[in-house]
């Protein structure tokens, strides 16, 4: 595939080595099969038509879809101008063939094969080799590592820190240093972890998502002006909280990938009631709000089609009249002191 630029989106200098990174980021989790099958030729539209549309850093996993966000990220890619778009991916966890497994509790739609946990220096090593492989590509713009903290491991959270600290994280400092990948953080969901690392070891960029966003930012206060302090750049997924603000008709059913609550709800509500006075739509509103932080270095938005490749385009393009923002921090809906585009 040849692939020519038809509009760059702007990218946004991230504080630390120099990284720039498009403001608008394709989220791989959904063509990697989440919640429900893509289809191939639709997967690799999507992703093709993204960097056509001038997003121009795409984030993936071994997890999602246990390799099939990254095979499809990469085939998409392939025969594209390697200086024209930024790679992150993750590691933390290696991928098992169970021919048997037919298990959908993790919400990927793909059968055959599982996933578990490896924190581990050769861990690291043989999930990053078989990252580059999937991609297609010679280097990893940014590697993070995935779920840690004590929200997924729970009462094996110590341990899993320790050797995040000991193995995980200075591994992927060599890897930095060789050159093999241009900078080295976390993927979580999170802000507890977030802290806990930063005041041990050095982070180029952390992924957090669902915490800083539109709906919510009581639990990232802290991270967010570490981050910025330090100089680490924030990448910020699940700009919808799991899709209550993705719809342009009214709050959705899940928060935080469960149910929503009746209170949640409610409040997701006043954000539709406000942007519809103003004349703004909400899913623009959530895009651009958390580009307008200091330390955000690019909004990861899940995408799994055209459709929703150029929605979210043009949202993150929308106007949003300044009284949008006034009017969200008199009712309430966001904290005084962030900063607003």
């Amino acid at each position: 595939m040849s692939l020519q630029p038809e509009g760059q989106d702007q990218t946004k200098p991230s504080p630390r080595r120099g990284l720039g990174l498009s403001s608008l980021a394709f989220g791989g989790a959904p063509v990697g099969n989440l919640y429900a099958n893509v289809d191939e030729t639709g997967a690799l539209a999507a992703i093709a038509h993204a960097w056509h549309g001038g997003i121009r850093h795409f984030d993936t996993a071994p997890y999602y879809g246990y390799g099939l966000s990254e095979t499809r990220i990469g085939a998409a890619l392939q025969g594209v101008e390697r200086s024209t778009y930024t790679l992150s991916t993750k590691v933390g966890r290696l991928i098992d063939v169970d021919a048997g497994r037919r298990d959908r509790s993790d919400g990927f739609a793909v059968d055959g094969q599982r996933v578990h946990f490896d924190y581990s220096r050769d861990g690291v090593l043989r999930s990053l080799e078989t990252s580059i492989r999937r991609l297609r590509t010679d280097r990893i713009d940014i590697l993070l590592l995935h779920d840690i903290g004590a929200l997924t491991h729970g009462a094996r959270h110590a341990d899993v820190l320790a050797q995040a600290l000991d193995e995980a994280l200075p591994a992927m400092a060599e890897l930095r240093d060789q050159g093999v990948v241009g900078a080295i953080g976390i993927g979580v969901n999170e802000e507890a972890i977030c802290l806990e690392i930063m005041q041990r070891f050095p982070l180029d960029a952390i992924m957090l998502a669902g915490r800083y966003t539109l709906f919510e930012q009581d639990h990232s206060r802290a991270v967010m002006a570490r981050a910025e302090a330090d100089d680490v750049a924030v990448l910020i997924a699940g700009p919808y909280n799991s899709g209550l603000l993705g719809s342009e008709n009214g709050p959705g059913d899940t928060y935080d990938y469960v149910p929503a609550t009746p209170e949640v709800k409610a409040r997701a509500q006043r954000f539709y009631d406000v942007c519809r006075h103003t004349g703004t739509q909400v899913g623009a509103a959530a895009l651009q709000f958390p580009a307008a932080h200091p330390a955000v270095a690019s909004v990861v938005c899940g995408l799994r089609s055209i459709a929703e490749v150029d929605s979210a385009l043009d949202r993150m393009r929308a106007a949003v009249p300044a009284a949008t923002w006034k009017a969200l921090k008199d009712e309430g809906l966001l904290t005084p002191e962030v900063p607003t585009p």
